[in-house]
């Protein structure tokens, strides 16, 4: 089994952080200001009937959306289950009973996706609606010369590769000069849709989890070339592109929710929202030191969070007592606060809201609290109704 960090938060910061200063090291030592003309391109297009032109008299055609053996078997950091490898081609007659009984794939498709086996045939399934995307969004922005091909997939490098130098070529060779070896393309992958991954055709014929996961056959790769293509033209050239014929499916008043809506709660008799259920407890020393593994925790008497997001607002603060008022200095935004809600093990009907203040070293000594906020909702007029608490004060040094 592949190695999980046991802290998704602080994996999740360290990850972000080394990103960001990465970012922070490439602006600060950039010799090149980027500079010029600001442009873009976008169409929508229907990947599971693109004609392909490969050379000369070679048309080819994408297919409908399908997944292959080795989807199911994962990739190397990820195996699947069930007897699934990566490289099948044949599915036994269990796995094909069990997706026939789903949808059995047209000669069409099992003729098109080859030397893909169809497990899934995402493309033609469409109850309650389409399983799989079929109309995309593929786009081109322009800054000065740097180039950001904004695709709906997960390419793999080789196919990125292929993908950058075709438009880079394309741009220079239309240009009129405007672009030339200079030119930076890169990829922003899953910009718009996710239509899952895009493999080159000889990745394709081996059929290992990212060419099993690419959807629309082994021409994927190159009708985004040729399509990407279109739209460098219409850059270099300065051009217009036409307008699009399909649009995506707006599914929005047909989405099936499994989730129901949080039931109405009432906390325990004589005790209301947002009361403390256990409050601070303080080291032996009687203050918490800044940077330690000690961590203020309090528990609150709370409603299912789902009743308001709070968006643009927190369920949980950090406050620092400044001339006898009570001041916000961190928030469920920051990495240091965490934020949990569950049902009271005792009743399974109640429910208590965790925060946890990992302390950071730099944060300034002081007196702090731990703040809820939260909504229930009025059984009577199913209005909300928002409450707060605070815990009991503590040191910090």
């Amino acid at each position: 089994m592949p190695h999980r960090f046991p802290d998704e938060i602080l994996s999740t910061k360290i990850i972000g952080e080394r990103q960001f200063l990465k970012a922070v090291d490439l602006f600060t030592t950039a010799t090149e200001r980027l500079t010029g003309e600001i442009d873009f391109r976008h169409v929508y297009l229907n990947f599971t009937d693109i004609e392909v032109e490969l050379g000369g008299d070679n048309v080819v055609k994408t297919c409908p959306a399908a997944l292959g053996p080795g989807f199911a078997a994962g990739t190397t950091d990820g195996p699947g289950v069930f007897g699934f490898q990566q490289g099948d081609t044949q599915i036994n007659k269990l796995w094909k009973k069990l997706r026939d009984s789903l949808r059995k794939p047209s000669e069409f498709q099992v003729g098109c996706q080859k030397p893909k086996t169809v497990l899934l045939d995402t493309g033609e399934m469409f109850e309650p609606y389409a399983w799989a995307p079929a109309i995309l969004p593929i786009q081109i922005l322009r800054l000065g010369k740097l180039i950001i091909l904004s695709v709906p997939g997960e390419f793999t490098t080789m196919a990125g590769r292929r993908l950058r130098e075709a438009v880079k070529e394309t741009l220079i060779s239309n240009g009129n000069g405007e672009f030339d070896d200079d030119t930076h393309v890169v990829i922003a992958g899953l910009t718009n849709a996710y239509s899952q991954y895009v493999a080159t055709l000889e990745e394709y014929e081996q059929q290992r989890y990212e060419a099993a996961s690419t959807l629309y056959g082994p021409h994927t790769l190159s009708a985004y070339i040729q399509e990407f293509k279109k739209l460098a033209i219409a850059i270099a050239k300065g051009e217009k592109i036409a307008k699009p014929i399909v649009s995506p499916p707006d599914l929005s008043s047909v989405q099936l929710r499994f989730v129901s809506d949080p039931f109405i709660e009432s906390p325990p008799n004589g005790v209301n929202f947002g009361d403390i259920q256990q409050d601070i407890k303080l080291p032996k020393v009687g203050w918490f030191k800044r940077g330690s593994k000690q961590k203020p925790t309090a528990r609150f008497w709370s409603a299912n969070p789902r009743f308001d997001l709070l968006t643009e607002g927190t369920y949980a603060v950090v406050e620092r007592l400044e001339k006898r008022r009570w001041t916000p200095v961190y928030d469920d935004d920051d990495f240091s606060l965490v934020f949990k809600w569950a049902l009271d093990n005792n009743t399974f009907t109640k429910s208590l809201a965790t925060i946890e203040w990992d302390i950071p070293i730099d944060a300034n000594p002081g007196v702090y609290r731990l703040r809820h906020f939260g909504s229930s909702k009025s059984a009577i007029n199913s209005t909300n109704i928002y409450f707060t608490g605070a815990s009991s004060a503590f040191a910090v040094f």
